[in-house]
């Protein structure tokens, strides 16, 4: 009955009244206009005779009132953990545990400010941010700033990388999947956001702001497009793809037209290195961001420089990077469309790839591509953003939001609850156990283990969830914490015309366009705002899994099984982000409408989330390092060769201790590359574990030793010359019984890189001759 009804939802049932009183107070305000206006030009013709000539009345604030340069400040600081043994958030695969660095992880924030007002936007490279790690965020902020920095004019997104480290979640689920709540993740992601906020905040100075829209095609595909049929036909109509392509570019430059940063949009999970990786790693968004910032910092290593370049997330629910799409990797034909599976191997042999020929030269592709377009589209950027800044923000139990769907019928939310299809994942990563996508009947023997185990959801639950058959009735389940959130962040914040609609989950392509729809209608209904651009900042404030259409959610694929609150949850958001809307709409028009009231600071701001003290955490402590007898801590096991060429890899491997003894790893490294400078007789720094062009492999042997392998793919940019390879690590021992962390470094022997076969020999000979009078050096 409600398939029909879900997509055209009727307004608050207060908006025609609320309409009704803003036209009636516009005529008002028109009439005091022309009267008003009408005294004050005689007043001021008289009033000029009499006054010195360059003399200027003060504008009284509008909307359209000639804008002031905004205050505007960018901060990127690194917030990667300890890279050893913790899992990895975003697979939920127990196995996949952090062994190394592939890139370095940050966060970047871009402050912008009007003079009345202030926002905050964040997005940082973490799978996503979670009720926790915002809490501690906003706690540490207002410490540090008072109430500068609060929970209506910040937002926190994350780029959704899967190879980000787990445990800075408060919930049961979470934390089940990622060996608790662990301090070591959790501190060096708080401490790295509120830096990139610190960094911004004291480099605040006047600027202006650019807008450029454009397109991205080739880049994602639909990863549930069975689902995505099942929408209205005439709504699909209106859209060429069953992905959004188009990629927003904000322009932040000096009053100089010097560019300071630029944020941006685009709508792909990220995903390209897959759930076989071990290696911390930004992923494709987080490789465009350092390509732009390498790009606009010439000679600066990767996470230095001025210029801040954030690639956010969107409404990535069901799109993927994988290119090349969904096959059976045991035969090579092409997966079960309906759900995902195999003939053998069922769903874990269904998986997505592309377009590179493995996880690295995807990722490297879909992020080059990303950056290209958002370089042509910041070049090319010439509307300006003007206008004033809006917030607006509250909490909501969304395990009971009632929405009104026609004249005669109301719906609500559920309690949370993940259906069977949950179970099966997605062909960017399936499940182990023989689930399947597409699941709209229990299966007895896993409903039976289930029961005994957690127990049998209610009939209520069931009821509400229809058609999903529900595995896992997470809002019934309170041991030893509740298992899923059930108060969430909704939040708004405009910057001129722009309106990013901070989401708190993973919002399908079609659900994102009726939000953005929906926001875009009731901006624009008071008249305030023309030309708005509402982009979806997703992964936003808190986690809440997927959010799909009310059709979407009858396929029960893994994003409607994984849509927590039920079948009419993007009801529920719909209304919540209209009210918001309506509210920073009225807003805008308080300068036509005495008295000066500014309706979003009416807004009830809900009930607050928890903040649990007493968190479990499955983790052990790191224990001693050992070495084989004979050696020390950064000796080296496995050599350089004396002379390669550009386009080799260069593999070295040394003796050395767990990574998690280094502790707070953030702004040091691993790993640097070095050339020697012939000119000054130093070693100059090219590379660290930052780089795209290293790989830093932690291999944890038995017997509690282990060893650090160095990998420096030399790009075809390097210079040819003289080059060594250091290790830095930390290693602990006992010491009278008590345990002692001591630094250890290793370097490489020096060796050459050449440009081509032709100069090998010249390179070899330099080398013998020179290599006693460098060993000071290394």
């Amino acid at each position: 009955m409600f398939k029909q009804q879900e997509h055209t939802l009727l307004p608050f049932p207060t908006h025609s009244m609320a309409r009704k009183k803003t036209v009636s107070c516009g005529a008002v305000a028109i009439l005091v206009v022309l009267v008003t206006g009408g005294i004050v030009t005689l007043i001021t013709l008289m009033f000029t005779r009499n006054t010195a000539p360059g003399l200027e009345s003060t504008p009284v604030p509008s909307q359209e009132t000639e804008h002031k340069p905004y205050l505007i400040g960018v901060g990127r600081a690194d917030c990667t953990g300890p890279p050893a043994e913790i899992p990895l958030m975003g697979y939920a695969n127990t196995k996949q545990t952090g062994a190394g660095i592939h890139t370095r992880l940050y966060s970047r924030a871009f402050i912008i400010d009007d003079g009345r007002k202030r926002v905050v936007f964040v997005t940082a490279d973490v799978g996503m941010v979670s009720q926790r790690l915002r809490l501690e965020v906003l706690n540490a902020l207002k410490a540090k700033y008072g109430n500068l920095y609060r929970q209506d004019n910040v937002v926190l997104s994350g780029t959704h990388t899967h190879s980000g480290l787990a445990g800075y979640f408060q919930y049961t689920l979470f934390m089940i999947t990622s060996k608790g709540y662990i301090k070591e993740s959790v501190q060096p992601l708080v401490n790295g956001i509120v830096k990139s906020i610190d960094i911004a905040h004291n480099n605040t100075k006047p600027g202006r702001i650019y807008r450029s829209r454009g397109e991205l095609e080739g880049n994602s595909v639909n990863r549930s497009p069975h689902s995505y049929m099942n929408n209205p036909e005439e709504e699909r109509n209106r859209y060429k793809w069953n992905t959004d392509k188009q990629v927003l570019v904000l322009k932040f430059t000096d009053l100089d037209g010097n560019g300071i940063g630029m944020l941006s949009w685009f709508a792909v999970h990220a995903v390209s290195m897959n759930y076989t990786n071990r290696m911390v790693s930004s992923d494709n968004m987080g490789y465009a961001s350092y390509l732009m910032e390498q790009d606009k910092n010439p000679g600066e290593l990767p996470g230095h420089g001025g210029f801040v370049a954030g690639f956010s997330s969107s409404n990535l629910g069901d799109v993927s990077p994988n290119t090349k799409g969904p096959h059976c990797v045991n035969t090579g034909l092409p997966c079960d469309y309906l759900n995902s599976s195999c003939p053998v191997g069922g769903t874990k042999m269904c998986q997505s790839s592309g377009p590179g020929e493995d996880m690295f030269e995807s990722t490297r592709i879909i992020a080059h591509n990303i950056y290209q377009k958002a370089k042509e589209l910041y070049v090319n950027a010439k509307e300006e953003v003007t206008g004033f800044l809006h917030s607006a923000h509250q909490w909501v139990d969304m395990t009971n939001v009632t929405i009104q769907i026609n004249s005669t019928h109301t719906v609500s939310t559920c309690k949370p609850a993940l259906g069977h299809s949950f179970a099966a994942g997605t062909t960017d990563g399936g499940g182990d156990l023989n689930f399947t996508q597409g699941s709209v009947e229990g299966d007895p023997f896993w409903d039976g283990i289930r029961d005994v185990i957690v127990g049998k959801p209610s009939n209520e639950t069931q009821e509400c969830h229809h058609p999903k058959p529900i595995l896992f009735s997470t809002g019934e389940m309170n041991w030893p914490l509740p298992w899923h959130p059930k108060i969430i962040d909704v939040q708004i914040i405009t910057i001129g015309s722009v309106a990013v609609v901070a989401v708190p989950g993973e919002i399908t392509t079609m659900s994102g366009r009726r939000l953005r729809e929906s926001v875009k209608q009731e901006l624009q209904s008071e008249g305030a705002f023309r030309d708005v651009e509402v982009v979806i900042a997703g992964l936003s404030n808190v986690y809440t899994h997927y959010i799909t259409t009310f059709e979407e959610y009858q396929v029960q694929r893994y994003e409607g099984a994984s849509t927590i609150f039920g079948p009419h949850t993007l009801s529920a958001y719909l209304q919540k982000y209209r009210g918001l809307a309506r509210a920073i709409a009225q807003a805008v028009m308080i300068w036509s409408c005495p008295p000066f009231q500014d309706n979003v600071s009416e807004l009830p701001t809900g009930p607050q989330p928890p903040f649990f003290k007493k968190l479990f955490n499955l983790m052990t402590a790191a224990g001693v390092d050992r070495k084989p007898e004979n050696s020390s801590f950064g000796d080296v096991v496995q050599q350089v060769y004396p002379v390669y060429r550009k386009g080799d890899v260069v593999s070295i491997t040394f003796i050395a201790g767990n990574p998690r003894h280094s502790g707070d790893i953030r702004d040091k490294t691993f790993v640097t590359v070095e050339i020697y400078d012939n000119r000054t007789d130093t070693w100059k720094t090219v590379h660290t574990d930052a780089s795209w062009e290293t790989r830093f492999h932690w291999l944890k042997g038995s017997n509690r030793q282990s060893n650090s392998t160095v990998e420096w793919y030399i790009p075809p940019s390097a210079a040819s010359g003289f080059y060594r390879i250091k290790h830095f690590g930390h290693f602990k021992q006992l010491k009278a019984l008590r345990p002692v962390i001591t630094p250890y470094e290793g370097t490489s022997d020096v060796f050459s890189v050449t440009g081509s076969f032709y100069s090998q020999r010249y390179y070899e000979a330099e080398l013998r001759m020179q290599k006693k009078e460098r060993m000071s050096y290394y």
